[in-house]
């Protein structure tokens, strides 16, 4: 017996000793985990400036920073996510903002804002660089963007909405904790109490994925969460969009460039629109960039204005950055002295003259001035407003790496953007081919009116063809008015033949080795294109150039026109 009972003794100890072990598997297998997640981590935090953005119900890779307690974006964030209308004069530095009647300016590192004429200050430094980046207080880009914001401290982070929509939305019914993922191992990000609402972004079969109202995304148990239910947040009320009016006509546009050379120029004005129909306005190339401190030649006179208004013309005097050497378009426009310099000197000329219109044709834009032009184009577009001028705006067919140009801000500040609906062959170019088949023509057309109201969107036709000799893989070509080519169809005797896919009449012909082509722009391709522009019920057509064309091809026009 005596040796029985040690044996029974050690065997309920053994017992003991596995059941609470066991029973220690048991309470951390089912226990809560109190770990607490590192926050800074958890946000990506990288520094006491620091400030992750919630945007909407996730958090975005763009930071917010924090200087002096007032909360600061870069502006490519601004850019990307609020407004791209602010723009950065890195010559002059400046952070600029465009309204429909003046621009508001603020020097970098300064508290003081400038409307137009006048000047007030705010309580916080409106605009800083760190390094080379620039950042706009919070507060300042609220002033015209629409989204609210709430800056939270430990840690920092923001919660950011620009779009207030339907949302489900549910009552915590007893404190516990938000996790990081779902499950009660998972660390605790947060804690919420009994009567929290949380907005509910994700419903599974335990847990639901939440948002607290600091903005901490993570994992509740759906045991702890009331029934969910659709709620509407109050949307910004303080924020009106700006308007700009448009100077648009209330009749189909038909502008024919003239184009002027010198001053002797202006007196082919009766010779040019001898044979013309249904021409509303003429542009003469008048203007061109000089130098890169925003001055300009001028052709301009008093005389070709009131001949043309006689004929019942309104003028829309043409500015181009390609007719002077020497002229830097990024060096013009990325100052705001300079551009300022040049919108003065423009609007002062269409006033003294009394222009009706002013057409910029700036091409070749490289993509760092892309900026600055549409900010150029924006400022020009004040004045005009202001003075019931004209403003239009000539494009590339949208193909290609033109975004930079930026058509959809075109198609509100300006009154109309004109595509140049031709060049897509040119001389320079690889292969002989069309100036403007109807394929190209359509899909400028597309692309426009997908960015531009179709009411400001005119396009151009061109009146000359290119003639094209090509001898094994060197290519060259010549442009040439309608006139020139016929005859040059009739002096080699060539036979055209309509082409359905770029609808014109093509002819060729080979001698010594060259083969020589045409795709003629004529009475029959001008037709179709025409019909082309009337599906898209755009705004109206122009012409490159006056005295390229032939008498026949007005009566196809003013039968668009009086459609």
């Amino acid at each position: 017996m005596k040796k029985i009972i040690p044996a029974l003794i050690a065997i309920v100890l053994i017992i003991v000793v596995a059941a609470a072990a066991f029973g220690s598997k048991l309470i951390e297998k089912y226990s809560y985990s109190k770990e607490r997640a590192d926050l800074t981590e958890y946000f990506g935090i990288t520094g006491s400036d620091d400030v992750p953005i919630i945007l909407q119900d996730g958090q975005i890779e763009e930071h917010a920073r924090l200087w002096d307690g007032v909360c600061y974006f870069d502006l490519a964030t601004v850019h990307k996510y609020f407004n791209d209308r602010f723009y950065e004069d890195k010559k002059e530095n400046l952070l600029l903002y465009t309204l429909p009647d003046a621009v508001i300016s603020t020097p970098v590192g300064s508290q003081s804002v400038t409307v137009g004429d006048t000047e007030s200050q705010r309580d916080y430094v409106v605009a800083r660089y760190e390094g080379d980046i620039l950042y706009v207080a919070a507060d300042f880009v609220k002033e015209y963007a629409n989204f609210s914001y709430m800056l939270y401290t430990e840690p920092n982070h923001m919660q950011v909405y620009t779009e207030w929509n339907g949302r489900q939305t549910a009552l915590i019914t007893k404190d516990t904790q938000v996790r990081y993922q779902g499950g009660i191992k998972s660390d605790i990000l947060t804690d919420v109490s009994e009567g929290d609402k949380v907005v509910v972004l994700e419903q599974m079969e335990k847990w639901t994925k939440v948002k607290t109202e600091d903005a901490f995304i993570g994992y509740v148990e759906n045991k702890r969460l009331g029934e969910p239910v659709m709620e509407t947040p109050a949307p910004v009320t303080d924020y009106v969009e700006p308007v700009y009016e448009s100077s648009t006509r209330d009749h189909k546009i038909n502008l024919a460039w003239h184009a002027v050379a010198n001053a002797a120029g202006n007196d082919t004005l009766s010779a040019v629109m001898a044979n013309v129909k249904s021409v509303n306005v003429i542009s003469p190339t008048w203007f061109s960039l000089s130098d890169n401190a925003g001055n300009f030649t001028s052709f301009a006179t008093q005389d070709y204005v009131t001949r043309a208004h006689d004929m019942g013309l309104e003028v829309w005097g043409l500015i181009d950055n390609f007719t002077n050497e020497g002229v830097d378009t990024y060096e013009v426009l990325a100052g705001t002295s300079t551009r300022t310099h040049l919108i003065e000197g423009l609007i002062n000329t269409a006033l003294e003259y009394g222009l009706d219109g002013i057409n910029v044709d700036f091409e070749n834009i490289s993509l760092d001035a892309g900026e600055p032009f549409i900010e150029f184009i924006r400022e020009l577009s004040i004045p005009c407003r202001e003075h019931g001028i004209v403003l239009s705006v000539d494009n590339y067919v949208p193909m290609g790496n033109t975004d930079h140009y930026d058509r959809e801000e075109q198609g509100i500040v300006a009154d109309y953007v004109i595509i140049m609906g031709y060049d897509e062959h040119y001389r320079g170019s690889d292969t002989a081919g069309s100036v403007a088949s109807i394929d190209f023509v359509e899909k400028g057309i597309e692309n426009t009116v997908a960015q531009v109201p179709a009411n400001k969107v005119i396009n151009a036709i061109p009146f000359y063809t290119r003639i094209w000799d090509t001898t094994g893989t060197a290519v060259e070509s010549q442009a040439v008015g309608m006139e020139v080519a016929g005859q040059y169809i009739a002096d080699h005797d060539i036979t055209t033949v309509w082409d359905e896919e770029t609808c014109q009449n093509y002819g060729e012909y080979q001698s010594d080795g060259t083969l020589h082509q045409v795709w003629l722009e004529d009475a029959a391709s001008i037709r179709v294109k025409l019909n082309i522009m009337s599906k898209y019920n755009i705004a109206g057509v122009a012409e490159w150039k006056l005295g390229f064309e032939t008498a026949d091809v007005w009566d196809v026009i003013e039968g668009y026109m009086n459609q």
